[in-house]
């Protein structure tokens, strides 16, 4: 009896080994709202023989209450476990599922098909080796813009195999030439994407067509089931097994004796011997041993869980990274990445954030926002942010340096996640670029401009990409009035508001511009002209910047001010005259009691009220703040910020 015993035990651990030596796929499924996800991965559970038997009876329970097939066993509810999806017949949240067969183990990210829930799927996809695109095969349905966005996802995020199974096929009668329809569609688009693998298969997730089992009404297709597919699809040259990244979890002091450094490999392998290096210090030494739960090995690789002792000591902690001396990563502080932005809040260029990757955190912020992807047409489009589930280009900048791949030739050093820095929430996730910044979009300079280049712009980003960027219309204000009537107060006063609602401007202020630009005009109503002139040519140039100028001018000649709105172009060109009496302007204009007697007498001016201002500000009556405010109503009524 206790020979049988050890029999079996022994038939047990030897099956166990097996079980661990199988190799294991991660992949997700994704596409649009109720094209499948769920009632697939519910049949691939189900055909396999993976579920319970209690678990199948509650299944079949359900079925009959939130089963979408007339009281028929329902796959969806297998994986659609949150009572809100139940409610919906949506999935919300990631699901992921165990399973395995007899050649390989299998994890499932069942993602979200909602584009409310485009961060669920990027969430999905970052650790996936393959993703399983679902696409209606009903005639209004096929490659839709959520197919397209998912796709756009999973090619972002580096996965190299892609399966388009073409579902639903039961409704169109398994109608070959729409599944050639869709395949040439989809490969249309995918053409644009960095998809090196990618296969089509027809099924009835429902009904199990082609999913475990072939089915007899495609005889026109004579490819892999999906089952199949998942079994056979090779993956053993994805991991990167050249770069040697080891990031450091935590350093191991059990004893005096012992001092080891823990972490998941990230890529590459490690042997005893191998002389290392350990990042930012770049001391070097060699590895005396590689200690795991299972005892000591002499070699090691991605994705094993190891600790590392060195034959020196070295002060290394958590974040650090132990590489190879011949293979070293970036150490960056600032560089260029794609990201996806996780959060209700919109992504703030500027404001500062937490960095995480892999074990080591960092302060920064995101520098500048290059552009927004449209995951549509592929094409980028300049925008002053990143709303939830929106995908942008973004120039990173850091307090410390990371060391850092590629994406493309790293997942796991080549990604990081943002944090905000008082909710501890994850607002966004990162893929770094290759390239620090963006590819210039010209190869040379004119050696010898044109004539007509004196009045156009070098640079070939266009006033559309520059109003996105800042969010507002280029304009210039002019705001006149007598001395003392509060044009400088108010032009700064607007400046501020304009800043803290995110907008870009500047004020032109009249006496800095006689400390500067026009101190060689004195007050004689030519020079004020001249002054006024130059102010326009200034304006004009931050205009054509983008920026929203605010000139602070006594500008008393109604005539001097229409020439300025021509330089500067009468269609971005506002009037607002600041009125008060001359008692309260006299008390007010500080700046007149330190002119001398001949001064004063040049700066006296009669001031021509302007017949046609956009704006009139009563500020004898007004408070500062309300003139303010009435600005900004002028410039949000008019749909410049």
């Amino acid at each position: 009896m206790s020979h049988q015993s050890d029999l079996i035990e022994s038939d047990i651990n030897e099956y166990l080994k097996q079980h661990e030596r199988k190799e294991l796929l991660r992949f997700l499924t994704c596409g649009s709202v109720d094209d499948g996800k769920s009632t697939l991965i519910g049949r691939l559970l189900y055909d396999s023989k993976m579920i319970y038997e209690d678990q199948l009876a509650k299944i079949e329970k359900d079925s009959a209450v939130h089963g979408t097939t007339g009281g028929g066993f329902d796959p969806a509810l297998l994986t659609d476990g949150l009572k809100e999806e139940r409610e919906q017949g949506i999935t919300i949240d990631v699901a992921y599922r165990y399973f395995s067969t007899a050649k390989r183990k299998f994890i499932i990210a069942d993602t979200p098909g909602h584009v409310q829930y485009t961060r669920n799927m990027a969430t999905g996809a970052s650790t996936a080796d393959l993703a399983i695109i679902l696409v209606d095969a009903r005639p209004d349905h096929g490659v839709i813009e959520q197919t397209k966005r998912h796709s756009f996802i999973a090619s972002l995020l580096g996965i190299k195999h892609v399966l388009v199974a073409v579902n639903k096929m039961d409704l169109v009668d398994f109608s070959q030439e729409r599944f050639e329809e869709i395949k040439r569609d989809y490969r249309a688009f995918a053409s644009r994407l960095d998809i090196p693998d990618l296969h089509f298969i027809p099924i009835s997730a429902l009904h199990g067509d082609n999913v475990v089992d072939r089915s007899e009404k495609s005889p026109w297709y004579d490819g892999h089931t999906l089952m199949n597919f998942l079994e056979t699809v090779y993956i053993g040259s994805d991991r990167n097994m050249r770069d040697f990244r080891l990031p450091v979890q935590t350093v191991l002091r059990p004893n005096l004796d012992f001092r080891g450094f823990a972490g998941t490999i990230a890529s590459g392998i490690v042997r005893v011997g191998d002389e290392i290096m350990t990042l930012p210090s770049r001391k070097k030494s060699k590895v005396k041993e590689i200690v795991t739960y299972d005892g000591n090995i002499e070699e090691a690789y991605a994705p094993m869980s190891i600790t590392l002792t060195l034959e020196d000591e070295i002060d290394s902690s958590r974040g650090d990274m132990i590489v190879k001396p011949g293979n070293v990563p970036k150490l960056e502080q600032k560089f260029d990445a794609m990201i996806v932005w996780m959060a209700e809040d919109a992504m703030k260029p500027g404001k500062q954030y937490l960095f995480k990757q892999t074990t080591r955190t960092v302060a920064g912020s995101i520098s500048t926002l290059r552009y927004e992807v449209d995951v549509n047409t592929m094409h980028s489009k300049p925008t002053p942010t990143l709303e939830l589930n929106q995908i942008g280009r973004v120039a990173v900048s850091l307090s410390q340096p990371l060391a850092i791949d590629g994406y493309r030739r790293n997942r796991s050093t080549g990604a990081f996640i943002i944090i905000d820095r008082i909710t501890n929430v994850t607002v966004g996730a990162g893929m770094i670029l290759d390239r620090k910044t963006s590819e210039a979009s010209g190869d040379h300079w004119d050696d010898e401009p044109s004539s007509s280049s004196l009045t156009r712009e070098i640079s070939n980003v266009t006033a559309e990409e520059r109003e996105a960027r800042y969010g507002q219309k280029p304009v210039t204000i002019l705001f006149t009035g007598n001395p003392g009537a509060g044009k400088s107060t108010t032009a700064y006063g607007v400046e501020r508001k304009l800043f803290d609602l995110g907008r870009s401007a500047t004020v032109l202020d009249g006496q800095n511009m006689r400390m500067g630009l026009s101190r060689d005009l004195q007050f004689s109503r030519d020079d004020r002209s001249e002054n006024v002139r130059r102010a326009a040519e200034v304006a004009r140039l931050m205009n054509r910047s983008g920026l929203i100028c605010l000139m602070s001018l006594i500008a008393p000649d109604e005539e001097v001010r229409q020439r300025a709105a021509k330089v500067v172009g009468e269609e971005q060109f506002i009037v607002v005259h600041l009125d008060a009496s001359d008692e309260v302007c006299a008390s007010r204009n500080e700046s007149a009691k330190k002119l001398t007697k001949e001064d004063a007498q040049e700066s006296a001016v009669t001031y021509q009220v302007p017949a046609n201002a956009d704006l009139v500000l009563d500020t004898e009556k007004m408070p500062a703040h309300e003139c303010i405010d009435k600005v900004i109503e002028l410039l949000e009524s008019r749909d410049l910020v």
